[in-house]
């Protein structure tokens, strides 16, 4: 998942602060869910431009092929692959007028055996791939069917890997930084100091972060940067305390989560004066998981963006009652990627799973809201912007239940 995944802990690394987790639950019906498959497809549908790709018969059950991390020796791969599994067949039973014939294939979190599977696959008649998980499987499984006309839809966060036949369907942070950097250039914040870590995946969120700048407007005044380690946030403490105050940020913006320094962060900050109201908080993570974060007194009245909480608590309450579980972080990926695929073979196009036809401006609505895929393989989502009083998640701005303007 590399940065993947919305609200996901890192798991290539030890955390800087354990945090406990609670599972959310709210009442929902089946009806729930099968209205969001009923609107999946948010307006007319743009079909043609299959690359290739040999025609469907969407009046006959059309193969899907699901790539999950499973067999793999990482820990909870195999628990994240159930999860997937559970949430695409979730989705397929709420279809209604569609016949998906889903086969799974075990990628064991291994880029060579993922393209493998891959090419098996499609070898055994599936029309379109769903998954993997990594970036780099992604990467393998593109290039191996890419010749064959089918498109991937990756559960990758990862822009890095998006393009030509490979669509991202994870929360990428360039939508969470556009997200909340316009927010705060339309409340006067938009004067900005990023803090990230000098690791890859911070550099790439620092990367998302300046482009989002560009594209709202956003001023970074100042970046500041620290070694992943509790010594290393320490050692760093004070040039980003001076860096604060000389630069004239009106925001902090903050690349970590809540598996990473966040929590060190959110401390020492306010222990060295710089805190809320003088500086705005801001994050591109998920503030809300593990809830316990919630409880940290400097992330208190701070701003962060998550998918529209309403249709996310109908999945996992509907998750639950079907499994007797809370699911994964991402598994709502798997049923928003069984939403897109159904709402297409709706159409009845033979083109209905081609590249342009993926690229519908409207877009789809899942279970984490309303997303697109652009024309870079990267996408669009419709997220809402939160803050934290009283150690309770608030929404600021409702995130949007569909889409204004043309997409890229």
């Amino acid at each position: 998942m590399d940065s993947e995944a919305p609200a996901r802990k890192r798991q290539d690394r030890q955390p800087l602060s354990i945090l406990s987790s609670t599972a959310l639950a709210a009442p929902t019906r089946r009806g729930a869910l099968l209205g969001l498959l009923s609107l999946a497809a948010c307006g007319p549908i743009a079909l043609g431009g299959s690359r290739n790709a040999a025609p469907i018969n969407t009046a006959a059950p059309v193969a899907v092929g699901l790539l999950v991390p499973s067999g793999s020796t990482t820990q909870g791969n195999d628990i994240l692959a159930a999860n997937l599994e559970n949430a695409a067949r979730l989705a397929i039973a709420d279809l209604e007028g569609v016949q998906i014939d889903l086969r799974v294939y075990a990628t064991q979190g291994d880029p060579t055996i993922a393209a493998q599977v891959a090419r098996q696959a499609v070898d055994e008649g599936a029309r379109i791939l769903l998954g993997p998980v990594h970036g780099a499987e992604a990467s393998a499984v593109g290039t191996a069917v890419a010749a064959l006309g089918i498109n991937v839809l990756a559960f990758s966060n990862n822009p890095a890997i998006a393009g030509n036949n490979v669509f991202v369907l994870g929360l990428t942070p360039d939508n969470a930084a556009r997200r909340v950097l316009s927010y705060a250039m339309a409340n006067n914040r938009g004067r900005v100091m990023i803090i990230g870590e000098r690791t890859t995946a911070g550099e790439l969120m620092m990367a998302s972060v300046n482009r989002a700048a560009a594209e709202t407007g956003a001023q970074i005044v100042a970046t500041e940067t620290y070694d992943f380690s509790q010594q290393g946030i320490v050692a760093a403490l004070p040039q980003m305390a001076s860096s604060a105050r000389s630069s004239g940020a009106q925001s902090i913006l903050f690349t970590a989560d809540s598996a990473g320094a966040l929590p060190v962060l959110a401390q020492l900050l306010p222990d060295n004066r710089i805190a809320y109201p003088q500086f705005q908080f801001m994050g591109v993570t998920q503030w809300n998981i593990p809830p316990a974060t919630l409880q940290l007194r400097g992330l208190q009245d701070g701003w962060f963006t998550l998918p529209d909480p309403g249709v996310t608590q109908q999945f996992e309450s509907r998750y639950a009652a079907a499994y007797g579980a809370t699911p994964h972080p991402i598994a709502g990926l798997a049923y928003d990627g069984i939403a897109a695929i159904g709402a297409l073979l709706r159409t009845g196009s033979n083109e209905a799973l081609s590249h342009s036809a993926l690229r519908q401006q409207s877009g789809f609505v899942g279970v984490n809201g309303v997303f697109r895929f652009l024309s870079d393989g990267t996408n669009e989502r419709g997220l809402a912007v939160a803050t934290i009083r009283n150690n309770a998640l608030v929404i600021l701005d409702p995130a949007p239940r569909s889409f204004a303007g043309p997409g890229a």
